[in-house]
């Protein structure tokens, strides 16, 4: 037995959709891409945090350690998420559940973190070059 459900409204008309079990499963893709794509953000942090920290010590410029300030503060954020999402008890366990965290979220999620992403590879190319 399927149980249909409503996922969009297209000029006035909801359409039909699909099952219930079609949208956790794309949900769960969301969220798995969302944990990938934070774990990328803390690996490029650590590279970006190793080459600015290295700089710092030899030069001793504000402006690399404004770049090693701004590293480690993103690099704090990115660790968190991937705490949350992976490791904490309660919050782990909730992100997991599909019935708790609308789509919607996961998608906006998935946005920020890999849009993150995009810009820190750019910024690592441009460091590392």
């Amino acid at each position: 037995m399927s149980l249909w459900v409503p996922v969009a409204q297209v000029a006035g008309e909801m359409r039909l959709l699909t099952t219930v079990a079609q949208v956790a499963g794309e949900m769960r893709l969301w969220v798995t891409v969302a944990q990938v794509a934070a774990g990328v953000n803390v690996v490029l942090l650590l590279a970006l945090t190793y080459v600015w920290g290295r700089n710092y010590l030899k030069f001793r410029s504000k402006h690399t350690l404004g770049l090693l300030v701004f590293a480690s503060l993103l690099l704090l954020e990115n660790v968190a998420v991937v705490y949350y999402y992976l490791l904490d008890p309660m919050l782990s366990a909730w992100w997991h559940d599909d019935s708790l965290v609308p789509q919607v979220v996961w998608q906006w999620q998935l946005a920020l973190h890999v849009v993150e992403a995009v810009g820190l590879a750019f910024l690592t190319w441009v460091t590392w070059d």
